[in-house]
């Protein structure tokens, strides 16, 4: 009998050591429609209204979007199983932008997305000192950026949302009123597509773009390292240990950064390149090829196996910012409560290229009156 209980508690303690560790395993694929509360999201904000818009198609496909940051906090797409999967990092309720770290899921940046050397500019021989939010750089339009206002918002039927923005002259230390609006429309053949147009009364620089974490498996299911990638670029902008570019145009044949071809996020994450060590990982712009100036072209793809979803990147733009999920780790807790840890979410925000302000070399992000800001980018879901 004593024997017998002896073998019992042995099989206990290790069922209990096996529940445990099983808890701080990665999470499995995410395959299921994300539900969240409309009210959850529903407070005011800096003396505004904040709410959850709903965008659905034909498909049955969703997009939920907040206008505090214009955040897509959301997007269910059909998987190769028949179901759905949400692909995007975000959280349950307005209050985790405020108390949980990593801020900028989803959001629309400005007035400068990515970095600006040191936080100065010069405009007409005028410096412009920014706020220092990623020392010793300028990152994404500042701490209190258009990530962290009250857009305001006009659902203009089941798939398309309307926002727009008034930033003062002098906000985060850009000059110029600029009148922002940007069009987030959910088409039937499962694209999400993002129009941004702009106007300003006095000379500024302006670089608008959507930061989006992706994995293609869902929110909180583990690694993107084994996402097969694709960008259209044979040259890339090399980094110095601030993550600002050196104003070089470097080739990607034969280093980390060549992905002309589908090949694994993760085959050379790890690798010793000076560059990869920069980034802890990918956090680099890719120079888009590009066959005219303004015409909508494919600038990447992504492709899980697991869940069979695709993902196609087409946009205006010169430049692509590829972030490879670095500065994630366990402790943030996202929708579902599932951890967002290290490398599982991948970034690609389409742009003009960092530090554009202050490189001559590098195309133009001057936006002076009279002249209108107008750029796309789509987004697009498919199963294969």
């Amino acid at each position: 009998m004593f024997f017998m209980k002896r073998i019992s508690s042995v099989f206990m303690l290790f069922f209990a050591i096996a529940c445990n560790n099983a808890k701080h395993q990665e999470p499995v694929k995410n395959d299921s429609v994300t539900q969240i509360s409309v009210t959850a999201y529903q407070q005011e904000v800096k003396g505004k209204k904040v709410d959850l818009y709903v965008l659905t198609n034909k498909n049955k496909m969703s997009v939920y979007v907040t206008n505090y940051g214009g955040r897509i906090v959301s997007v269910n797409v059909p998987n190769k199983s028949g179901s759905f999967t949400d692909v995007v990092l975000g959280y349950d309720s307005l209050k985790h932008y405020f108390d949980r770290k990593e801020n900028y899921f989803g959001a629309l940046i400005g007035r400068y997305g990515n970095r600006i050397a040191k936080g100065k500019f010069e405009l007409d021989g005028k410096t412009y000192q920014l706020a220092i939010n990623n020392a010793p750089n300028t990152l994404h339009g500042g701490p209190t950026g258009f990530h962290n206002q009250v857009w305001d918002a006009k659902q203009l039927d089941s798939q398309s949302l309307e926002l727009s923005y008034v930033s003062k002259d002098m906000e985060e230390g850009y000059p110029g009123m600029l009148t922002v609006k940007v069009l987030y429309r959910l088409t039937d053949d499962n694209s999400i597509e993002i129009s941004y147009q702009a106007t300003t009364d006095k000379k500024t620089i302006l670089n608008l773009t959507n930061h989006s974490y992706f994995n293609l498996n869902g929110a909180g299911s583990g690694t993107i390292n084994d996402h097969l990638l694709t960008i259209n670029a044979d040259k890339f902008t090399p980094v110095d240990s601030t993550l600002i570019p050196t104003g070089v145009l470097a080739d990607v044949a034969g280093t980390a950064f060549d992905f002309r071809k589908p090949r694994a996020i993760g085959d050379s994450v790890n690798s010793n390149s000076e560059q990869i060590k920069n980034g802890k990982g990918y956090d680099h712009n890719f120079v888009l090829n590009r066959k005219s100036v303004s015409d909508m072209e494919l600038a990447a793809t992504v492709y899980s196996k697991v869940s069979g979803i695709k993902l196609e990147v087409f946009t205006q733009e010169p430049g692509i910012q590829f972030y490879g999920g670095n500065f994630l780790d366990s402790s943030l807790l996202g929708k579902k409560e599932l951890h967002y840890s290290f490398r599982t979410a991948f970034c690609l925000e389409t742009q003009h290229f960092p530090d554009a302000p202050n490189r001559i070399s590098f195309a133009s992000t001057v936006l002076v009156p009279g002249k209108s800001y107008n750029t796309k980018t789509i987004y697009k879901f498919s199963v294969q």
